[in-house]
């Protein structure tokens, strides 16, 4: 009897690890798919948080289509490449606005990202390609969107969005985070630790 309640445990164990591993496959095919916008605040303070909202809106409003007519993650990446002159002097436009005596520089970069909701949908922990408008020392707190599926600017529905981009089981997986909220967590801790011992 003792021998079958460990088999049992050990079936168990197993069976959960698996599980924890193709949900792991899933989040890291998910990430390959999306494109995210991250603007990193100089600082903390009223005026510099100010100004990357300032930046943002003039970035949405002036771009925000760059990603409209790119049917995949990769198209959507060749035109951030392309166009990251143009995203830069709109920020840095912006800038010169409010007289800031601080630069900006926007890059595509890969950057790592907590669990992140967006509304209807729900983006796994990881590293993720993304444009990165980083203003000044970008020391104060950041503001995150989708550029690819584009879900920057408001869409009639963003689980539509980002469903037309993964496949059912990963569309699944983001637009219904309740059911893998346990499973988000250990994704998170695994990325992180990862991103810890890999730097």
């Amino acid at each position: 009897m003792k021998k079958i309640n460990i088999s049992i445990a050990f079936a168990l164990v197993f069976s959960i690890l698996m599980s924890l591993a193709f949900f792991e496959a899933s989040c890291a095919d998910i990430r390959t798919r999306v494109l995210r916008l991250h603007i990193l605040a100089n600082s903390d303070s009223e005026y510099d948080q100010q100004i990357k909202l300032a930046v943002r809106d003039r970035i949405l409003a002036e771009c925000g289509q760059l990603f409209a007519q790119t049917d995949d993650v990769d198209g959507a990446i060749e035109q951030a490449r392309s166009n990251l002159p143009e995203l830069q002097q709109v920020a840095a436009d912006v800038l010169a606005e409010y007289g800031c005596d601080y630069g900006v520089t926007v890059e595509l970069a890969p950057s790592d990202f907590g669990t992140r909701d967006y509304g209807e949908v729900t983006l796994p922990a990881g590293r993720y390609e993304a444009v990165r408008i980083l203003i000044g020392d970008a020391a104060g707190h950041n503001w995150w969107c989708v550029c690819f599926p584009n879900m920057c600017i408001p869409a009639a529905s963003q689980t539509d969005e980002i469903s037309s981009a993964l496949s059912k089981n990963e569309a699944k997986i983001v637009t219904q985070s309740g059911e893998f909220e346990v499973r988000f967590k250990v994704v998170e801790w695994y990325e992180g630790l990862k991103s810890k011992l890999f730097k």
